[in-house]
C-alpha cells in the first residue's frame, strides 16, 4: 500500500506541474505602463507613416501665458515649439490659443487642437 500512495503522489505532482507550466504559457502579457507612447519616435510606431516617412504633424497641446506678450508654446508630435522655431521642414508661423500655423515655403498648414464636431 505504501507503493500505491507514492504512485498517486507522483501522478498528482506531475499533473500539478503540468498545470502550472501550461497555465504560465497561457498567461496574457502585460504592457509596460512606464514605456513612452509609440508616437514619440519609436521607429515604425504610430508616429511614422508608410516606409518610415514622418506622419502628418499632430498638435497635442498649447500653452499660452496670460500676460500680454507672454510665452506661447505648442507641442507637435511630442516636440515643444515656439513661434519662429523650425519644426521638421516647416517654420512655426503662429501659435494661437487653439491652433498652430506652420509655413513651408509659400504654403501654410493650420493644425487645430480640437476637431470640429
Amino acid at each position: 500500500m505504501d507503493i500505491a500512495v507514492k504512485t498517486r503522489a507522483a501522478i498528482l505532482a506531475c499533473v500539478l506541474a503540468g498545470t502550472a507550466v501550461g497555465g504560465a504559457a497561457q498567461a496574457q502579457t502585460l504592457s509596460d505602463p512606464t514605456r513612452p507612447p509609440a508616437v514619440l519616435g519609436v521607429p515604425g510606431g504610430a508616429g511614422e507613416g508608410e516606409a518610415g516617412n514622418p506622419a502628418a504633424p499632430q498638435l497635442q497641446s498649447i500653452l499660452v501665458s496670460r500676460e500680454p506678450g507672454g510665452r506661447r508654446v505648442a507641442v507637435i508630435n511630442g516636440e515643444m515649439v515656439r513661434q519662429g522655431m523650425k519644426f521638421g521642414d516647416a517654420i512655426v508661423e503662429r501659435v494661437g490659443e487653439t491652433e498652430v500655423v506652420l509655413r513651408r515655403g509659400k504654403s501654410r498648414e493650420t493644425l487645430k487642437l480640437f476637431a470640429k464636431p
